[in-house]
């Protein structure tokens, strides 16, 4: 059953903090970055649709939610067991439509109650809860999509691309003036732009960059592979070989 499984992994992991040397040293703070990347292995395993990896890395990200829910309890904060019972009433208060009687008509709906809810928990600002540490295109359409909640969005999705063209527009011009500072500014409003209208196309820019990302990665050790077929070694090729391939490499997908 799962619950015996669950409490036999807590135990284990209490042992570990008892009797191993490492990680009776950890700290929230010393096995912080180990989360953020444990969390990013999940989302590589879900893009890859692999799942036999994802069931891996959800057990490491499990491991670090018991194991620091494990040290609070030793410094007397906080139990695995408030951990749990905090999220499950958590659940139950932001979905009144299922255990309570307020009605919903589709899955936008919910949203917004979600956000409404939100705010009755005592957060002053419906920016709050988005955190800091996440990717910054990510949270760029994050907190967009919370203002868009409360009407303060553009009504046509072409009115947001003209907002695009204009910082744009701006951009060149303070590239064109050279001041490195406001070069930075109007670039970063410009890619906020940008999130800003692939979120009203239905378009989530984080995981389209991702996707960008891993074709250029597929792309370039295609590159590689082709060279070192030839003998030849990337760093001495020229850029028209490496174009030639770049091609072959978009042709194979």
């Amino acid at each position: 059953m799962v619950s015996d499984a669950f409490n036999k992994f807590v135990e284990i992991t209490k042992r570990l903090r008892k009797d191993c040397p490492w990680d009776r040293e950890q700290t929230h703070r010393s096995i912080r970055h180990s989360l953020i990347e444990e969390a990013y292995e999940v989302v590589d395993a879900i893009d890859l649709d692999a799942h036999d990896e994802l069931r891996k890395e959800l057990g490491d990200l499990l491991l670090h939610v018991v194991f620091h829910a494990n040290i609070a309890e030793e410094k007397g904060e906080f139990t695995l067991e408030e951990v749990i019972d905090g999220i499950t009433e958590k659940l139950i208060f932001r979905h009144p439509h299922i255990f309570g009687d307020a009605k919903v008509e589709n899955a936008e709906h919910v949203k917004r109650n979600w956000e409404k809810l939100k705010l009755e928990e005592g957060r002053t600002s419906l920016m709050d809860g988005v955190p800091n540490e996440l990717p910054a295109l990510l949270r760029a359409h994050r907190l967009q999509e919370k203002a868009s909640k409360v009407g303060f969005d553009w009504e046509k999705k072409e009115d947001v691309w003209k907002k695009v063209e204009e910082e744009l527009r701006e951009f060149q011009q303070a590239t064109g003036r050279g001041a490195p500072g406001e070069i930075e500014e109007e670039f970063g409003d410009l890619l906020f732009g940008l999130v800003n209208y692939a979120r009203t196309i239905g378009i989530d820019a984080e995981n389209a960059l991702r996707g960008t990302i891993r074709k250029f990665v597929r792309r370039f050790q295609y590159i590689e592979r082709r060279l070192g077929e030839r003998g030849r070694d990337i760093r001495s090729s020229t850029l028209a070989e490496m174009d030639e391939l770049w091609e072959e490499a978009k042709g194979s997908g």
